[in-house]
């Protein structure tokens, strides 16, 4: 019964001996844990971790953007000066020819046909990309203007459509005119020869073919500089 008795005293001594030292020396033991505690960085300056494959599409975007890079747009030819879209699919250029004032519209490449390799040896085909244009000719306001549609080849013209438009009087149903193709030929050249004179001819399809290319590859680009800014977010 002693020995019990002395057991529990030694027990409640021991207590309280550790209680009073946790009390006295509370400043140290939150101090020491403080320091044992992980230090984080500020979250706004941690950085998401990239998946592999998140990491390995930017790798391949990155790779494709530096391949061949396009070269400046250009801003002339001969007559003409020409307004770059960037971002849409089409340019635009203006001249003049005389008192007339002239505005071309020019689409991206929108087309193709399959046509036969040059040269009697030759076997297989070519693909040859197509352009379409508008050309507006006008002599003033309030006279009629004359817009042509028309098909830029990678080295000739070709002429569907003429219209007449007086865009200063409204025509619910105007008669638009008759099929370049079914004009008499005599007509078809004088047409052909009236934009020829305004230097709208197969020198400059090979000028629109090569402006297209390099615009095409400009755009890619762009998109995929847009695309590559978006995974890294």
């Amino acid at each position: 019964m002693a020995g019990f008795l002395i057991r529990k005293a030694q027990r409640t001594i021991f207590s309280a001996a550790f209680a009073s030292k946790t009390l006295t020396n509370g400043t140290q033991t939150r101090i020491a844990k403080a320091v044992s505690l992980p230090q984080f960085k500020p979250y706004t300056t941690c950085k998401t971790q990239k998946s592999p494959f998140t990491a390995n599409i930017l790798r391949i975007l990155s790779n494709e953007i530096e391949y061949a890079p396009p070269h400046e747009p250009f801003t002339s030819f001969n007559s003409f000066s020409v307004q770059d879209r960037p971002g849409e699919k089409w340019m635009t250029m203006v001249g003049k020819h005389g008192d007339e004032k002239m505005k071309i519209e020019v689409t991206m490449f929108d087309g193709c046909v399959f046509v036969p390799k040059p040269g009697k040896d030759s076997g297989g085909e070519d693909m040859a990309l197509h352009v379409s244009l508008l050309v507006d000719i006008s002599k003033g306001k309030g006279r009629p203007e004359m817009e042509f549609l028309c098909s830029s080849w990678p080295d000739r013209l070709e002429i569907h459509k003429v219209y007449l438009l007086n865009r200063d009087k409204i025509v619910t149903n105007p008669y638009i005119g008759p099929h370049y193709k079914k004009m008499k030929g005599e007509l078809q050249k004088w047409l052909h020869d009236y934009l020829e004179e305004r230097g709208v001819n197969n020198e400059l399809c090979v000028f629109l073919h090569q402006y297209m290319m390099n615009k095409d590859r400009i755009e890619l680009i762009r998109w995929l500089g847009n695309v590559k800014a978006l995974m890294e977010i």
